[in-house]
């Protein structure tokens, strides 16, 4: 089977259930930008500060291509079968989130990305789920898409953000602190 088709070439694409939308369309930005996230996920995954955690980022890897699928599928065609995310998925979120918190630091300031590359790489997955966040909102505000998906992709970014100060921790790097202007 070939990977192009040149269906595309004039600037559509097909949404699942067979219709056509501009590759502009707010629905394809959306589970384009999880399509991207999923792409940082797998460079986090192949870090060898989170062999013990592959297991967990391709669960992760494994709910935004299921997010991808529900944001792929034409909304007013309700015969489409594709698998959910749930309330249990943001459950193991933040089950791990609180697991990966036992030892962290108190967090008295703010984190700057980077310190070593592969926190810097949870760094840009979490700006990437933050875009995909809003992206997911914004398609929202026209168009139907579960609410758990919203809500599963706030606690993800917040996932990311702890499992950055995790790898700093284990790799033995200091996190790097914003240190403000004072005003005067």
């Amino acid at each position: 089977m070939k990977i192009y088709t040149k269906t595309g070439d004039a600037g559509t694409t097909s949404l699942l259930g067979g219709t056509r939308v501009l590759k502009s369309h707010e629905r394809i930005d959306a589970y384009g930008t999880i399509d991207e996230l999923n792409a940082f996920v797998g460079l986090l995954k192949d870090q060898k500060v989170n062999a013990e955690r592959a297991d967990f980022l391709k669960q992760i890897q494994d709910r935004l291509f299921t997010i991808g699928s529900a944001l792929a599928a034409d909304p007013d065609k309700a015969n489409i079968k594709h698998p959910d995310i749930t309330e249990a998925d943001i459950q193991l979120l933040e089950a791990a989130m609180d697991e990966m918190e036992v030892g962290l630091p108190a967090l008295k300031n703010f984190i700057l990305p980077g310190g070593h590359e592969s926190v810097s790489f949870a760094h840009l997955a979490r700006t990437v789920c933050r875009r995909a966040e809003r992206n997911v909102i914004k398609l929202a505000q026209n168009e139907f898409v579960s609410e758990v998906i919203g809500k599963y992709l706030n606690r993800l970014s917040d996932y990311f953000f702890i499992l950055g100060r995790k790898m700093a921790l284990e790799l033995g790097v200091d996190e790097v602190i914003w240190n403000s202007r004072n005003k005067s």
